[in-house]
């Protein structure tokens, strides 16, 4: 927060100005770290006309990934953890996250640690990313930590990237689609309509559907269009809900394709997040507990928590994934074991998530590969349809002058 004040300096002058500052006993101990001494402070009133738009300042994996790994080069080369912390501010474009690292340094200044100021935005710094952290300051390898979680970032920018891009040349095709059948039906369909009455010829087969078709829509497009938008408010409603959210991830690990890949993804996590804190110095058990609280699938989540209590009773890891042969393979189970056994646990842990990774990008590829040319087909039997549909009924017309 931004507080205004009024002090006299050392040598009596009378001083006004802004800082900001976690309270008002923050801002004035700032203050008189610089030998100004405070008269009166109080909390600056916000700007009616300034407004973030949270999707712009949204911070993304990618920018935490870049402010993590020059953190930890600036911590390794012995620069002052605040110093370190305002440069990276005045570097950042993200207005949204500039002001929050802003905001850490002056926690940090005032003497928090860097974990509990990571933590005051656990929507920025989860729960892994500050644990790392907190670990890192226990054993004085922050600069490590850092480091482990650059790295972990960026794998998971990767993979999410690789995602998106085999999304979006499916997503321009439709709305493309989209787009000409929108012209065809408002703008070409009303004037072929009255071509066909000024004729006495009867339409072709095609153009018949398509008449019928644009007939069916002018009387009742609007109840599929309510319909429509009720149904998806519906799903998006009932996936906020605790049995909703625990349904459509059971139903999207099974779905055909979709649920291997989304298995993958989560064995990737999975085992990226144990490996990273247990060689970051956490014991299994808290490993174990961050990553279920990191976790977002209900499915993986319980099947961690379960893990994590059998540990806590003096089982293995392997022990408790052998139940559920569904969600973990024999081949992680058997990685998992031989690891406990030699004591390499996170070792083969990355192995697993190098094994994976390739798989995911494997399968990426074979989407994309796939996707492009049934697409292109299925884009030309439509443009066809289309173009049979009106180009028949004009031969038709020309036929009869």
């Amino acid at each position: 927060m931004k507080y205004f004040y009024q002090a006299r300096s050392k040598e009596g002058k009378i001083e006004t100005g802004t800082v900001e500052a976690s309270s008002r006993e923050a801002a004035a101990f700032l203050l008189q770290k610089y030998n100004i001494f405070v008269t009166s402070i109080k909390e600056q009133s916000p700007s009616v006309f300034r407004s973030e738009i949270p999707f712009l300042s949204r911070v993304s994996g990618k920018d935490l990934a870049i402010f993590s790994r020059q953190l930890s080069v600036m911590m390794q080369a012995r620069v002052p953890v605040v110093q370190s912390l305002k440069s990276l501010a005045a570097q950042t474009k993200n207005s949204g996250f500039k002001e929050k690292i802003v905001k850490i340094s002056q926690l940090v200044e005032e003497g928090q640690p860097l974990s509990e100021a990571f933590g005051a935005y656990p929507d920025v710094f989860n729960v892994f990313y500050t644990s790392l952290i907190r670990t890192g300051e226990a054993s004085g390898k922050i600069s490590e930590s850092l480091y482990y979680l650059s790295e972990h970032l960026e794998r998971e920018h990767d993979i999410v990237s690789q995602i998106k891009s085999a999304l979006i040349y499916p997503a321009f095709v439709i709305c493309v689609l989209g787009v000409v059948l929108l012209i065809v039906m408002f703008f070409v369909m009303p004037r072929l309509m009255d071509l066909i009455k000024e004729t006495t010829s009867e339409p072709p087969f095609f153009t018949s559907l398509m008449i019928g078709f644009y007939a069916f829509l002018m009387n009742y497009g609007w109840i599929i269009l309510v319909a429509f938008l009720g149904l998806i408010v519906f799903l998006v409603y009932y996936m906020t809900t605790k049995e909703g959210r625990k349904k459509y991830d059971k139903w999207s690990l099974k779905a055909p394709f979709f649920g291997d890949f989304l298995k993958k993804i989560f064995l990737i996590e999975f085992a990226e997040n144990i490996s990273t804190l247990i060689g970051a110095g956490l014991t299994i058990n808290k490993a174990l507990q961050i990553t279920k609280d990191t976790i977002s699938n209900s499915v993986y989540k319980k099947i961690i928590s379960e893990t994590e209590e059998s540990v806590s009773e003096g089982q293995k890891i392997s022990s408790v994934l052998l139940k559920y042969p569904e969600y973990a393979p024999v081949f992680v189970v058997q990685m998992i074991q031989v690891g406990e056994e030699t004591g390499t646990l996170d070792k083969n842990l990355m192995q697993i998530v190098s094994f994976y990774q390739k798989e995911v990008n494997r399968a990426v590829a074979t989407f994309t590969a796939l996707l492009e040319p049934m697409l292109i087909i299925f884009l030309g039997v439509v443009v066809a349809f289309l173009a049979v549909s009106v180009i028949s009924p004009l031969y038709g017309t020309l036929g009869t002058l």
